[in-house]
C-alpha cells in the first residue's frame, strides 16, 4: 500500500489529466471514481443518478464526470465535489439515494452532507 502522500500525488496528477480533457468550464465539478473497484462497488448507478439529477433540477455551472482510481478502494463508490476555488469534498460509500441528497443539499444549497464524507469518523471505521 502506498502512503497517503503518494496516493494524493498520483491523484493530483491524474486529476490534472482529467481537467485537460474536460471541455466544460463549470465552476463546480462532480467526479465519480469509475475504476474497477468503483464499478464493482456500484459507482455506475451513482454516476447515472448524479447526471440525471443535475439535469432534472436544471443545475447550471456543474459538470459530472468520471475518473479512474481515486486510491481509497475500501470507501468506494467515491464522489468528489470540487468547487471553482479548489475546495474539495469527498463523499464515500455512495449510493443513488445518497447522491440525491448530495445534489439537493450540496449542489443546490451549498451545504455539505457531512455524514457521507470521508472526514466523518463513523464511516471511516
Amino acid at each position: 500500500m502506498k502512503s497517503l502522500a503518494e496516493l494524493q500525488a498520483i491523484k493530483a496528477k491524474m486529476q490534472g489529466q482529467v481537467d485537460l480533457r474536460n471541455e466544460s468550464h463549470a465552476s463546480t465539478r462532480v467526479v465519480v471514481g469509475m475504476a474497477t473497484c468503483g464499478i464493482a462497488a456500484g459507482a455506475r448507478p451513482v454516476l447515472t443518478a448524479l447526471s440525471d439529477l443535475v439535469q432534472e433540477h436544471g443545475i447550471k455551472d456543474v459538470s459530472v464526470t468520471q475518473t479512474g482510481c481515486i486510491g481509497l478502494c475500501q470507501y468506494e463508490p467515491i464522489v468528489e465535489v470540487i468547487t471553482a476555488d479548489g475546495d474539495k469534498t469527498t463523499y464515500i460509500k455512495m449510493t443513488a439515494e445518497k447522491a440525491k441528497k448530495v445534489v439537493e443539499q450540496h449542489l443546490m444549497r451549498g451545504i455539505v452532507v457531512a455524514e457521507y464524507t470521508i472526514n466523518n469518523s463513523d464511516l471511516a471505521k
